[in-house]
């Protein structure tokens, strides 16, 4: 007797654990294939704007559907280039309780840091007040492998550092060693490999301090007095007209760092975790939206992903967070320091 009631218990114990199964699979296939658009566009966006984890889409849906989808999902930057003589390095009033953000600090403040809290992720927004404490670092090994973001802070005896520009990363195991598109570090043409593959072009600062984004080549970049300078994109805000995006952006939601400056010559780092609880991680949308509240003139897209990083006094302060769900960053080519 015992027994046939052991023996019932179990499989009552079983059944309900299948028709838990059943209705997961069905909630699973309702979100791929159902009516609703958003889970199936935040999937295949994302998955597609990666270099080794494409099946995570291609395995549901075919060519033709993520093509469509991707479709959907676009970013049109603007046309013109940074008209450098619309910064004009001026602090005025506050315009905002944004503003007043930025702009109260003491005097003698070499940057400010914002904790970002919003919409399902969180980050960090760094304002820059002396933009000729900026310049671009770059690994000790470029050509070969990347450095550690922490490491080339510590070696440029950097205050605040952020990632730059991207690198080949074939099946998403690259060193970091190959950047993609331009590197000029104190007025010298570092490296010119091809172009970025996320839009964009060059991403630098002038010889008085303002930050430049043009559709231009390196040799140009130096001509007019480029600096630093990393290419990547998007560009996200050009002489303060955003981009046009279309859904998310086709970028997906992942990690994400960006640059900005103010028309008063404040420079903007900002850093999205994301891949995890706490942070799922921003798209296009949530990068603009950010910048422009914090009133920047110019702003563009970073590498982003495993590569989004934010040192602070020799400390990495954001959570990267890889495919493996480890808290880790990458070894990367390049990244923009503020040294002493």
């Amino acid at each position: 007797m015992l027994k046939k009631k052991q023996s019932k218990k179990k499989t009552h114990i079983f059944t309900i654990i299948l028709s838990i199964c059943d209705i997961l699979a069905f909630i699973f296939l309702f979100l791929l294939y159902g009516p609703f658009a958003g889970f199936r566009d935040w999937l295949v966006t994302t998955a597609m704007s990666t270099m080794n984890h494409q099946y995570l889409a291609t395995t549901f849906y075919s060519d033709k559907a993520i093509k469509k989808i991707i479709s959907r999902h676009n970013i049109i930057e603007p046309e013109a280039n940074t008209d450098i003589n619309l910064i004009l390095g001026e602090e005025k009033s506050y315009l905002d309780d944004y503003d007043r953000e930025i702009l109260e600090r003491n005097k003698d403040d070499v940057y400010k840091l914002i904790e970002i809290d919003e919409n399902g992720f969180k980050g960090f927004l760094v304002a820059i007040y002396d933009p000729s404490k900026i310049k671009v670092t770059y690994s000790q090994k470029l050509g070969y492998s990347g450095e550690y973001l922490v490491d080339m802070a510590k070696r440029e005896n950097a205050i605040v550092a952020i990632n730059g520009g991207g690198f080949l990363d074939a099946n998403g195991v690259g060193t970091g060693g190959q950047a993609i598109g331009t590197i000029i570090s104190n007025n010298k043409i570092i490296s010119d490999y091809g172009n970025s593959q996320y839009g964009g072009g060059i991403i630098g600062f002038t010889n008085d301090n303002k930050l430049y984004l043009g559709k231009i080549s390196a040799e140009e970049a130096i001509n007019m007095g480029i600096r630093d300078a990393v290419e990547f994109g998007p560009f996200l805000i050009v002489n303060g007209e955003s981009a046009f995006i279309n859904g998310n952006g086709g970028y997906g939601m992942h990690p994400r760092s960006a640059i900005a400056q103010r028309q008063d010559g404040i420079v903007l780092f900002l850093v999205i975790d994301g891949r995890s609880i706490k942070s799922r991680g921003a798209d296009m949308n949530d990068l603009v939206n950010i910048l422009l509240r914090y009133h920047a003139y110019n702003a563009a897209n970073l590498d982003g992903g495993n590569s989004s990083a934010l040192v602070i006094d020799d400390k990495i302060i954001n959570h990267p967070i890889n495919w493996d769900n480890k808290e880790e960053t990458r070894p990367i080519p390049c990244g923009f320091v503020v040294v002493k």
